[in-house]
């Protein structure tokens, strides 16, 4: 007699990853939408049957909010509904563009409320000059973070507990994630994805919506000779920041770049950390750091000729730099990123 024959074991599908993006009035509405799309494309792109992101937008009190651009973006709950089962939170960001220059706008609202909710969540990211609003609620204090570099200077001076970095696309520190801003924050959603589901979706998903999937965070996220718009090119500083990306292979210490301005280093080294949230030293590095890493992806220079062009000087300050910077050596970055 045959045994009687059992059931198949009923497979349960693990809950999709919730992802909620905290919007409100005047945020950037690529901000929100960006990082919004590649979770979903995510989805997609895994099919049916694999665990993927339910994405929501939480506004005060679930209100419609008009953006940066103009257009109204509708909200798909309200803050207070948020619960403790979100497994990513992320903070779009707001500046405005005035006579003193571009300002972090800070909502109230969505500061109070953060300084509550956040830590409740599992993984959590802003967007842009939303990296203030963390920073605000007290959610970055001992932690290194990014944000847009026009609000780096900003954010540096209003929180010093934060280890500001104005270089990096995105910066992991445990749960927490910053990113430039912009198409930064979909360079850091799919990071986000990667770590989820691996690599394999992370790539798929790139090409689907036509991204550069090799945007990893530690690239910068500006170019020395773009960082300053040809409007804001009449400040002191900003102008000594172009002349530093064409003249990398010159002296550019704080001495001389203080005597080129005709001001003390102490003076000089004060406003250019006011302007920058930098000091000139690291400053000047990136720039040849910036100038290094452009040789070697679209130049055949040796080492040596690396080196002596972004005005590092020697093969081993080149990879000191590196490694310091980067965490990876000038050979690795090459076969990287070319």
């Amino acid at each position: 007699m045959l045994p009687p024959q059992l059931p198949p074991p009923v497979r349960r599908q693990a809950p999709p990853h919730r992802v909620v993006i905290v919007a409100f009035p005047g945020a950037e509405l690529l901000d929100v939408t960006g990082p919004a799309e590649v979770f979903s494309v995510a989805t997609r792109v895994a099919g049916p049957g694999r665990p993927g992101y339910t994405v929501r937008v939480a506004t005060a009190g679930g209100d419609p909010v008009v953006t940066s651009s103009g257009l109204r973006l509708m909200a798909d709950l309200a803050l207070e509904e948020v619960d403790g089962a979100v497994d990513t939170l992320l903070v779009s960001g707001a500046v405005e563009v005035g006579e003193g220059g571009v300002e972090p706008v800070l909502d109230g609202a969505v500061v109070d409320w953060l300084r509550d909710a956040a830590p409740r969540a599992g993984r959590l990211g802003s967007v842009c000059a939303g990296a203030h609003l963390l920073a605000a609620a007290g959610l970055l204090d001992g932690l290194p973070a990014t944000t847009h570099w026009l609000t780096a200077g900003r954010l540096a001076a209003d929180h010093p507990r934060v280890a500001v970095d104005p270089d990096p696309l995105f910066i992991r520190a445990g749960r927490l994630w910053t990113c430039a801003g912009i198409t930064s924050g979909m360079d850091m959603a799919l990071a986000m994805v990667t770590e989820d589901h691996g690599p394999e979706l992370a790539l798929a998903t790139a090409r689907m919506m036509v991204m550069y999937v090799k945007r990893a965070g530690g690239q910068s996220q500006f170019s020395v000779p773009l960082a300053v718009p040809e409007a804001a090119r009449g400040d002191r500083i900003d102008e000594l920041r172009v002349w530093i990306g064409e003249h990398l292979a010159e002296d550019l210490s704080a001495e001389a770049l203080a005597a080129r301005l005709h001001l003390s280093v102490r003076h000089f080294s004060r406003l250019f950390r006011r302007r920058t949230g930098t000091t000139p030293a690291a400053y000047v590095e990136s720039a040849r750091l910036e100038a290094a890493r452009g040789l070697l992806q679209d130049s055949g220079h040796g080492l040596p000729e690396v080196a002596a062009l972004s005005g590092l000087g020697s093969v081993e300050s080149l990879h000191r730099s590196f490694r310091r910077r980067l965490g990876t050596t000038p050979a690795e970055y090459r076969r990287r990123f070319r």
